[in-house]
């Protein structure tokens, strides 16, 4: 939600003089200043003012950033910070986050102009990653602290952090560890300085000591607040994740535009149907169109009542609903082969109401051209001039209404406009299908179908599929063609390992894959201490990185080992293990998820071309944006729009998407609470000097974003 400022606009000016004297008090109603709702990012083109700036841009906060690398750049001075609209005084910035606590040069007028600004209108400055020092409120790291690795380090949140901006956590904040040979962080680790206004929210041990020694702690001087971060991080790394809310929270008091939930849901394929098992002799999976040996042959593996019963007490004790993806004929093929009867339907049927149901067509063809399986790999079939022969309308029709009626007659509670089609095909497939089917978009519009799953790997952004919206998924590394762990583990040595080593060599053919192994894992323990860690790590990953995007599973997970569960038990533990009670993860069916991937592209776009306006004035809160726009917002709790509570409660704020009126801005009141001061409290003069800060240390696996998928 950036606006990246290229060309110079006003040289600097008598700073004190034109931005004002620093207040002493409130602003009265009347005369208090309009303080636009948009943050001042300065980067110096570090991984860690590029983390916030990705915070503020995933959840939809609007913000201006400069690059001090750039010589055409902006200089900031007090006509760029701050002027007057309608007679009543402009602060343009909120916020302002910075590389460290001072990315000038010694007696820079923009330091000073930032600093008089801060005091003039009490707004705040992150410090994104400085070294500790006693002009951010520290001691320096020599005097009884510690400069070097947290790798591994478990930090806290302090009890003050936990009762203000970090209270959405439980205490624990883990730094990652993902290779024993790469550092992934950096810290100085340091005790305040005697009689600093300084007060730690996060902090860890200082090696050697008793002592602990801030991470995060807010510096209170000269009439200013910092929020002084002395690790460095990425956007990617999970000690990042779980601040990062806090620190926007902090820096905006609460009140900004944009809005962030933890979103996790969980898709499972080929529900009713069978999955065919890998065969770790012939190293393909039987029944597939790539295992051509005449040997084959198919081993289904399928879920039994036993396994409804587990999926239903898993998510009761999780709080949490799978969606069940399924194929009518799946069934009907069972009741064939044995007399009439299907244990597995009848009780999923009976237990209906557990979980939620999406369409998967009725036998899960493939949808898109009609396959030659007679090479491996297939190809498309193609008529005499060449032209790709597809899967005709009426047969991608006939699948969808069939296992849908299939479907309505079991009493399932279905929303007709979602579907997955098999293998998501009918949408393209590269290489051999490098276009989508021209009749899946006639046949989605002949049965209502408006929100159309993809493959994230193969699409990560939403598109339009005739009259559907694609809604991309996370494919979860546990195979459809497995039901125990054994399987799972040989077909990833497989796959990931070299030809020398009897793996399939795609990591020599493609180095960047990002499982690659350099030796086969033990087929007895490789699934639990590896697969597993590394799968909950990466979908864990998506969970706190503000994505909602479903991950997709298949039914065959849920049986025999039921290999899935210690995967998704790993999320949610670790979830719940980081997390305040306010702060649940958020579940949502596809539909949802299609509507919310919707809205952030809109807002997205609206912000991009300056077409957003939001300020605040005292307790109230104007935005004005395109008509049919809605407004992603969070706001303290009590905030009203209309005389009626505004969002919803998550993370101890009020946040959500509202549109405004055709005739009229969207207008907020804020709770009396949520007041704004402008004294940051402190004294001093705006105008002393401080020195630049240091340089601090950068470690490779900060620089280069370490995939949790290293060696260890």
């Amino acid at each position: 939600m950036k606006r990246t400022i290229r060309t110079t606009l006003i040289t600097t000016g008598a700073l004190i003089a034109a931005l004002g004297t620093p207040a002493t008090g409130a602003w009265a109603d009347t005369t208090a200043p309009r303080i636009d709702l948009r943050i001042l990012v300065v980067s110096d083109g570090g991984p860690s003012t590029d983390a916030i700036a990705a915070e503020l841009d995933t959840a939809g906060t609007p913000y201006t950033e400069i690059d001090l690398t750039r010589s055409d750049r902006p200089m900031i001075d007090a006509g760029f910070l701050a002027d007057t609209v309608d007679g009543r005084p402009r602060a343009r910035f909120q916020a302002v986050v910075l590389p460290n606590d001072n990315p000038f040069a010694a007696n820079s007028p923009e330091m000073a102009a930032l600093a008089a600004y801060e005091q003039t209108y009490g707004i705040p400055q992150v410090d994104a990653y400085t070294y500790a020092r006693p002009e951010a409120g520290l001691q320096y790291p020599v005097d009884g602290g510690y400069s070097g690795s947290l790798d591994g380090v478990q930090a806290e949140v302090t009890t003050a952090g936990r009762s203000g901006p970090f209270g959405y956590l439980d205490g624990p904040v883990p730094f990652e560890d993902n290779s024993p040979t790469v550092g992934e962080s950096y810290a100085y680790l340091s005790t305040p300085v005697a009689g600093a206004d300084f007060t730690p929210y996060v902090q860890a041990p200082i090696p050697g000591t008793t002592e602990q020694g801030s991470l995060v702690g807010e510096y209170r001087h000269d009439g200013r607040r910092e929020l002084v971060v002395t690790f460095v991080y990425n956007r990617y790394q999970q000690q990042f994740r779980l601040l990062s809310r806090g620190i926007v929270e902090w820096m905006t008091g609460g009140v900004h535009l944009g809005a962030s939930r933890n979103y996790f849901a969980v898709h499972v394929d080929d529900v009713f149907a069978a999955d065919d098992r890998w065969n770790s002799t012939l190293n393909c999976t039987p029944g597939d169109v790539d295992c051509t040996d005449p040997n084959a042959t198919p081993d289904p593996i399928r879920m039994t009542s036993a396994d409804v019963d587990h999926a239903i007490a898993w998510q009761n004790a999780h709080h949490f609903t799978l969606d069940m993806v399924y194929n009518g004929a799946g069934s009907e093929d069972q009741r064939e082969d044995h007399n009439g009867v299907d244990a597995l339907a009848d009780k999923f049927i009976a237990d209906r109401a557990a979980f939620r149901w999406v369409n998967h067509t009725y036998t899960h063809a493939f949808l898109g051209c009609e396959q030659d399986i007679t090479v491996v790999p297939w190809r498309c079939v193609t008529d005499a001039d060449g032209s790709t022969k597809w899967v005709s309308r009426y047969a991608i029709s006939d699948e969808i209404a069939r296992n849908r009626v299939w479907g309505e007659l079991a009493g399932l509670p279905l929303d007709n406009d979602e579907l997955v089609t098999g293998e998501h095909s009918g949408l393209q497939v590269l290489p051999q299908q490098p276009d989508d089917n021209p009749n899946l978009a006639l046949a989605l519009a002949d049965n209502g179908i408006t929100w159309l799953a993809s493959d994230n790997s193969r699409e990560p952004e939403q598109r339009q599929v005739g009259p559907a919206t694609t809604v991309p998924r996370y494919p979860m590394n546990v195979f459809y063609n497995a039901g125990r762990t054994a399987e799972q583990v040989d077909e990833y040595n497989w796959i990931y390992t070299s030809r020398a080593q009897g793996g399939s060599g795609i990591c020599e053919d493609h180095p960047d894959t990002t499982t690659c192994l350099s030796a086969p894992l033990d087929t007895s323990t490789g699934y639990t201490d590896h697969i597993v860690p590394l799968e909950r790590q990466i979908a864990l990953g998506h969970v706190l990185a503000n994505d909602p995007k479903p991950h997709f599973i298949h039914q065959s997970n849920l049986a025999e080992d039921r290999i899935a569960y210690p995967v998704l038990d790993g999320v949610l533990n670790t979830y719940d293990s980081l997390f305040a009670t306010d702060t649940p993860v958020v579940d949502l069916r596809m539909k949802d998820i299609g509507t919310e991937l919707q809205r952030r592209a809109a807002w997205h776009t609206a912000v991009q071309n300056d077409q957003v306006t939001a300020y605040r004035i005292g307790d109230t809160v104007t935005v004005q944006s395109p008509d049919g726009v809605a407004v992603p917002a969070t706001m303290p709790d009590g905030t009203t729009r209309a005389g009626s509570a505004f969002g919803e409660p998550y993370a101890g704020a009020r946040s959500g998407w509202t549109l405004p009126t055709a005739s009229a801005p969207l207008t907020l009141t804020l709770p009396a609470s949520a007041s704004a001061s402008s004294t940051a409290g402190g004294t001093g003069s705006s105008t002393k000097t401080v020195k630049p800060a240091p340089r601090t240390r950068v470690p490779e696996g900060v620089t280069t974003p370490l995939s949790p998928t290293a060696e260890r």
